[in-house]
């Protein structure tokens, strides 16, 4: 039905994007978007199970009305560089979160630099993220991370069931800090890093940070805006 309401273009000739899917899909759409060098405005129109990235979907409603009066956000990915044990670098991006993870029962051991200075010389655990705001109701929330104002130009540290120190819950930090996860004994507690989709094992270590060169826009119906998604989250009692 949304096929036949108008003529459709290839995505390179394109003004906006409408995305059908979750927000799993949309995070794949962007990437792909970012990949190709030519980021434009995404509507997505929730088929998945949260799509919190997403607007309702109806399939009887015109579809380019929608997007005209939809409201634009946009949102800074992060930039990540990681090195591995045999030190190939690789370069990613993460809209939603970068996160280190052990990959064995052994706890993983990670150092954690903010800025210039180490904050803490050995953090025994299963993982940390660094989450931005758009992603700070994902992964991050559900390992007891803060959720951020979309504005607020901040990015959440979160430690992922943390033994060593045991009462460090993270940290909320200004986004134009750059951070370095080194992995401590990474032969001994191998350490994998993920970022939203892609994954890379046996890491060294990883650098990151705001990639101000790039703006992604997202598009809202009125009332439905992912800044109101994320404030509404934080009054969620069920």
């Amino acid at each position: 039905m949304l096929v036949q309401q108008r003529d459709w273009v290839p995505l390179e000739d394109a003004d906006a994007v409408v995305v059908l899917g979750g927000d799993g899909f949309m995070l794949q759409i962007l990437h792909a978007m970012i990949d190709a060098g030519r980021v434009i405005p995404a509507y997505g129109m929730n088929l998945g199970t949260v799509g919190f990235l997403m607007n309702r979907y109806d399939k009887r409603a015109a579809i380019a009305a929608r997007v005209a009066r939809a409201r634009r956000w946009s949102i800074a990915p992060l930039q990540v560089e990681a090195i591995t044990q045999d030190g190939e670098r690789h370069t990613m991006c993460a809209i939603n979160e970068i996160s280190l993870l052990r990959e064995t029962r052994q706890t993983a051991k990670i150092e954690v630099t903010v800025g210039d200075r180490v904050r803490i010389k050995e953090l025994v655990c299963d993982g940390v993220l660094v989450a931005t705001p758009a992603g700070s109701t994902a992964y991050n929330l559900s390992a007891h991370g803060p959720i951020l104002p979309l504005d607020s130009k901040m990015l959440a540290l979160t430690p992922i069931s943390p033994f060593r120190p045991r009462r460090w819950r993270g940290a909320i930090l200004p986004d134009r800090m750059k951070i370095v996860l080194r992995v401590l004994d990474p032969a001994k507690r191998p350490v994998a890093a993920v970022a939203d989709q892609k994954e890379l094992r046996d890491i060294a270590e990883v650098r990151l940070e705001i990639a101000q060169d790039i703006a992604l826009t997202l598009l809202f119906d009125p009332g439905q805006s992912l800044e109101e998604r994320i404030v509404a989250e934080q009054f969620v009692t069920e």
